[in-house]
């Protein structure tokens, strides 16, 4: 699993850029001595998946060429404490100027795959599927996503532009459920989906009665959800969200609903201890 390049070389660039400020690697330059190599190894420190390795990578190439980065263990491998997941070896003073921005995009890419697959792995047992949302860090939303996909789960928009999502605030200005759906058909390319979010049987069934490609099903109760899985009853997409996590990811998924959302993969997701041993 990778990702385009350019997009990964501009978003790397722009934190060494930020990481080297003014004048550079000012205690590399001063301590290690020219000419120094070394080998090191990108080490993890508990149980988790990777994802980011090509962010990394490019983090040492940019600032030294001549820094051989070999992959043991690629994206969305599962690992445990003590797995080598990558080999580096080159000029000291190159690697030690990388590493830290390697890390932070190494570290925090792989905690949002690892908390994916965690919900993952909690529902394999029905139909649906995990996905995020647009709560991503700005200038990082497509690695944070491409993240979620390390983890097996799925991607929402990407962006405004994505498709037509309609919220409670659209909702309330438009006037209603009806009203809101009949404006975004109006307005919608044959290409561009079309959902809208409901928190109440009543609305679901407004929404199906005017029709739609796929409903949110925004913080229902388990009973409430079951009840709106059989209104909708495949006729649209079903969308959960709402208080998913690991433990409760299961019941929600069991209602029988096509996707379930979390915000939190994506802005709260724990970082994954990875080190760099020399």
């Amino acid at each position: 699993m990778t990702m385009p390049y350019l997009l990964v070389e501009q978003a790397v660039k722009a934190g060494l850029l930020e990481d080297l400020g003014r004048a550079g690697d000012i205690t590399s330059e001063a301590v290690v001595p020219k000419g120094a190599r070394a080998v090191c190894r990108l080490v993890t420190r508990e149980h988790g998946v990777v994802a980011g390795l090509d962010f990394a990578r490019t983090a040492f190439a940019l600032i030294d060429p001549a820094i051989a980065f070999t992959i043991k263990m690629p994206d969305a491998s599962r690992v445990a404490p003590g797995d080598v997941i990558a080999e580096i070896a080159g000029p000291a003073g190159g690697i030690l100027t990388a590493e830290r921005v390697a890390l932070n995009f190494l570290g925090p890419l792989s905690g949002i795959a690892t908390a994916t697959r965690g919900i993952a792995d909690a529902i394999a047992h029905t139909k649906a599927r995990i996905t995020c949302t647009r709560k991503t860090t700005p200038g990082l939303r497509f690695a944070q996503k491409y993240a979620v996909r390390c983890g097996g789960g799925a991607n929402h928009r990407f962006g405004l532009d994505d498709a037509i999502l309609i919220k409670d605030n659209h909702i309330a200005i438009a006037g209603g459920i009806i009203p809101a759906l009949r404006a975004a058909k109006l307005s919608a390319g044959h290409l561009v989906k079309i959902e809208i979010e409901v928190e109440t049987l009543g609305e679901l069934g407004d929404a199906m009665a005017e029709g739609v490609d796929a409903v949110l099903l925004d913080n229902m109760d388990l009973a409430t959800l079951r009840e709106a899985v059989k209104i909708i009853g495949g006729r649209a997409i079903a969308e959960a969200s709402g208080r998913i996590s690991p433990a409760t990811a299961p019941a929600i998924a069991e209602a029988g609903v096509d996707l379930l959302s979390a915000g939190w993969l994506t802005h709260s997701a724990k970082v994954l201890d990875i080190g760099l041993d020399f």
